[in-house]
């Protein structure tokens, strides 16, 4: 016999065989008194003998089964976090605009924890207060019956003091939990995790649930990564904000510059001059009519220089219309706040085969070098051709302006150049701009033809 256990009864008769498998032994079988011999025969041993090896070989099968579907449920989980930084990865870097971000990030966040509601806090400028600024999910009423707290009270409170997740298991005997009409929603448990950018907390994201089950520590530890991700991000777009903010500041500033430098200082040369010429008007009549004209041909172009500083900064799309109808439009709009002549040679064709990022290149090229022949050149003409060949889409515009030494061009035009290269070569063309001092600009730009949409 084998494996005879210790310390047992007296025995008849016993039979004992080992269950083993080539990685060693999984068990035993006994068996004792047999009821019709007083002894095991050896037919007995052969037939557990079998058994034991069918046993063996079931239960290594069992085991087998078990740990593929361990690994099947740990692949399974593995894919389900790399789904979530996958998709937060995604939201994180297609946008600087905070309230996107925050309601995406929750709302993946919410769906991978399988929970009924989620609150975002994010910390006020004071560094003192944070304010709620998202609720996801149910019982919203009753979350947001607190929604400002200090720092340190509270949960969001205190995981923005210390910078560490909070879990919370059981609200309805938790005194630190501040909000008692979320405990009457039914609410169980609660998950607070910080929002950080490098050693700065942003904000604090929640999530809670009805649910008894405990949060896993797998979880708790993909949110805290999630949470240093999403911080980072509001901290991207509240300087996204401050920076077009600023923008917004210096565009006011050159504005109010540029007027004050040139349109208002000539209203206001034509001021002086016609306040000397109202002494005129009974000594010298034909002085002060030539002075009144000279000061009227100053308002005129004072007139002239607003149109063309407004039709600078108006701000136009191509919308539905084809990119011949939107030139036309630009010619229209030139003529009349300018004055100025514009001649325009259209194509045979309709140019419908371009696409829609040719088509808007394009249009804004073309809308930049008029506003450019307006504002820089004071052109008296501008003529517009458009043509095509085999392969290519062709636009010149050419105006009879001051011009400018090509080597300087970054200093007479600036950031339009730099945007016209840049829609052309984005639509797969090119651009080539020259001029001449004191003769004029031509901008000539090409984009190929035959681009599926």
């Amino acid at each position: 016999s084998v494996g005879f256990p210790a310390h047992h009864p007296k025995m008849a008769s016993f039979l004992g065989v080992p269950i083993r498998t080539i990685e060693g032994q999984l068990g035993q079988i006994y068996l004792t008194e047999k009821l019709d011999a007083d002894e095991f025969s050896q037919d007995d041993e052969m037939i557990i003998q079998m058994l034991a090896t069918y046993a063996a070989t079931a239960i290594s099968n069992a085991r087998l089964i078990d740990q593929m579907k361990e690994r099947d449920a740990a692949l399974t989980r593995r894919n389900v976090d790399m789904s979530l930084l996958n998709d937060i990865a995604s939201t994180l870097t297609s946008s600087l605009e905070l309230d996107e971000i925050l309601n995406k990030t929750l709302g993946l966040v919410m769906n991978y924890m399988k929970v009924e509601a989620g609150e975002i806090f994010l910390l006020e400028e004071d560094s003192t207060t944070l304010r709620m600024m998202l609720h996801r999910g149910q019982a919203a009423e009753a979350f947001w019956t607190r929604n400002v707290f200090r720092l340190g009270e509270g949960y969001p409170g205190v995981v923005a003091k210390t910078g560490r997740p909070v879990i919370s298991t059981n609200l309805t005997n938790d005194a630190n939990f501040l909000r008692e009409a979320v405990v009457q929603a039914g609410f169980q448990q609660v998950l607070s995790i910080p929002l950080v950018a490098g050693e700065r907390v942003m904000g604090v994201m929640s999530v809670a649930t009805r649910s008894k089950a405990p949060f896993e520590d797998r979880s708790v530890q993909m949110l805290t990564a999630v949470g240093a991700w999403a911080g980072l991000s509001i901290e991207n777009a509240r300087l996204h904000v401050n920076a077009r903010r600023l923008a917004v500041l210096e565009e006011r500033n050159r504005i109010g510059m540029d007027l004050h430098d040139g349109i208002i200082q000539s209203i206001y040369g034509v001021g002086l001059a016609l306040e000397g010429t109202k002494h005129l008007v009974g000594e010298d009549p034909v002085e002060a009519q030539a002075k009144i004209d000279h000061a009227i041909d100053g308002l005129n172009q004072a007139i002239r220089d607003l149109r063309a500083y407004i039709l600078d900064l108006r701000p136009r799309q191509l919308g539905n219309d084809g990119l011949l109808s939107g030139i036309k439009r630009l010619i229209a709009e030139y003529r009349a706040n300018t004055f100025s002549d514009v001649t325009f040679m259209p194509p045979d064709s309709d140019l419908k085969e371009l696409t829609q990022t040719q088509s808007l290149a394009l249009f804004h090229i073309c809308q930049e070098a008029l506003a450019n022949a307006a504002k820089h050149a004071k052109a008296k003409s501008v003529q517009i051709s458009l043509w095509t060949t085999d392969d290519r889409a062709l636009m010149e515009v050419h105006d009879d302006g001051k011009g400018f030494n090509t080597e300087q061009m970054d200093t007479f035009i600036g950031h339009g150049l730099a945007n016209m290269q840049t829609r052309a070569h984005s639509s797969g063309g090119d651009i080539d701009i020259s001029s001449i001092p004191d003769e004029g600009t031509t901008i000539l730009v090409w984009v190929p033809r035959g681009i599926k949409q």
